[in-house]
């Protein structure tokens, strides 16, 4: 962001694997099969526990209403995920942007490749992370609030471009609403979380999971929580892939129609003082279809310092802060580096020793 490009790593171009799927669908090369003693050693599944992950209305939530506040708060502090309905966007945008990147992630590579994603940026089209196991899945990842930090030199063409303006304005409203609720929750002002990000920096991440041929052995996106303040995930419906850690068993969200996906970030989990906390979260591969995942963070200026907030260190035991104060842009930097392995970078770079 401007400059902001100093704070990530140059990342060494990656294979397309839409393309080598294309090739030959049952080629998995070694760097994308989880190591065995890990698959062993994995949390299990928990797929009744999917019909209990909250539900949060919206519009009752942005008039105020105490009974869905309350629902809010708890679902912050006992899942950290919940997947919200009556949000307001119209179908008409949500299905324009995912018809358009349809057609995006059906163009030849050649094409796909003029907006690829520089060395050392995280905008444009390609691979922003490489850890020891590579996920299964290629990204657009772009910049779209503040505009300032556009760059549109990576941005795809029309329509695909105007869907992503328009869908982006609709999840700016509903971003600034949300952090107003959790706000009001954390026993602040409605602004004060908006204020203290000083602008809010609004990513978007599409991504497209191919079908794998070894679905129990490669992970379309590895565990890890959001290194930001809020994630909001619009889904396929009938292509679910992502899953939640709870009570320390993987619990699949199963896509509700025209519902978004919400999750607490890092950020959120260090102003609270962990009263709200960030989930580790997953993305299974699927053997026979391909998915299509659009993720908007909201994120605070890098030159914030993140520390838990007073109201909620008052309310914490012995009212004593559980993490240090960091520079938002120093936490990045400081995470980018580290291994993706779950939550080890909240408690390495922010969480204060016992």
């Amino acid at each position: 962001m401007g400059s902001n490009s100093a704070l990530y790593d140059p990342c060494p171009p990656l294979p397309n694997v839409q393309e080598m799927v294309r090739s030959d669908p049952f080629q998995v090369p070694e760097r994308y099969i989880r190591d065995e003693k890990d698959i062993a050693n994995d949390a299990g599944l928990c797929s009744q526990l999917s019909s209990e992950v909250p539900i949060i209305d919206f519009s009752l939530l942005s008039n105020g209403n105490k009974e869905e506040l309350h629902k809010l708060d708890q679902a912050c502090k006992e899942w950290g995920f919940f997947q919200m309905v009556n949000h307001g966007v119209a179908t008409e945008i949500t299905k324009g942007l995912n018809d358009s990147a349809q057609k995006f992630f059906e163009l030849p590579i050649e094409e796909k490749n003029k907006i690829a994603m520089p060395p050392n940026d995280i905008q444009g089209y390609g691979h922003s992370h490489v850890d020891q196991v590579l996920d299964w899945s290629d990204k657009l990842v772009l910049v779209v609030y503040p505009q300032q930090y556009r760059k549109l030199d990576v941005w795809p063409p029309s329509p695909f471009k105007e869907a992503i303006e328009t869908y982006s304005s609709e999840l700016r409203r509903i971003g600034e609403e949300l952090l107003r609720s959790v706000s009001l929750r954390m026993g602040m002002e409605k602004d004060a979380l908006l204020r203290l990000h000083q602008e809010l920096v609004q990513p978007m991440s599409v991504a497209y999971y191919p079908p794998c041929f070894m679905p129990d052995k490669v992970m379309g996106l590895s565990p890890h929580s959001d290194k930001g303040t809020l994630g909001v995930l619009m889904q396929e419906e009938d292509v679910p892939g992502l899953q939640i850690k709870h009570e320390r068993k993987w619990v699949p969200i199963k896509p509700l129609p025209n519902a978004f996906v919400v999750n607490v970030g890092d950020i959120i989990e260090i102003w609270s003082n962990g009263k709200y906390k960030s989930i580790e979260h997953r993305v299974v591969t699927n053997k026979s279809k391909a998915r299509i995942s659009y993720s908007t963070f909201y994120i605070p200026h890098r030159n914030v310092d993140i520390e838990p907030l007073d109201p909620m260190v008052l309310e914490s035991p012995g009212s004593l802060p559980l993490y240090k104060k960091v520079t938002y842009g120093d936490y990045l930097k400081q995470t980018q580096k580290m291994k993706k392995e779950g939550k080890a970078h909240v408690t390495e770079v922010a969480k204060i020793a016992n």
